[in-house]
């Protein structure tokens, strides 16, 4: 299974806005901050401003806040709203595939990896990984 980088860097710009929520945090210090491309960031706050997830202001005053609290936001809805649909196989969802005869338990074998992917990151919020510092342990 591959973490897209747009998936990785949406994840980690929420960590950073919910770890200081105080005040609005520019695009580039974020992509400072987490040594992301400031250009490529840009591209994914478009995807998470649509999606909720993080809201904007203009002007010499703005930048970035989370959308809303940072506990309610999971890993798995970050990551729907930047690459579309979760864990595909060759482009398609695991629950289409059906492969013929002695292959039939690969394509169960990619529903199960789906499903529990999607469990544990449904998870996992926001908030959890950005109260992390150290050894806290991820919900379970």
């Amino acid at each position: 299974m591959q973490i897209s980088a747009k998936a990785d860097y949406a994840v980690r710009a929420l960590v950073e806005l919910a770890a200081d929520s105080e005040r609005p945090l520019t695009c580039e210090g974020i992509a400072s901050a987490q040594e992301i491309p400031f250009r490529f960031l840009k591209s994914v706050f478009r995807d998470l401003r649509s999606a909720g997830l993080v809201r904007s202001q203009r002007g010499c005053e703005g930048g970035y806040w989370i959308g809303r609290d940072a506990g309610s936001i999971t890993v798995a809805e970050v990551m729907t709203a930047v690459d579309g649909e979760f864990f595909t196989v060759r482009g398609e969802r695991p629950g289409a595939l059906d492969y013929p005869g002695a292959a039939q338990g690969v394509a169960e074998l990619w529903r199960a990896v789906e499903s529990a992917a999607e469990t544990r990151l449904a998870r996992t919020t926001i908030g959890d990984l950005a109260s992390r510092r150290g050894s806290a342990a991820l919900p379970a």
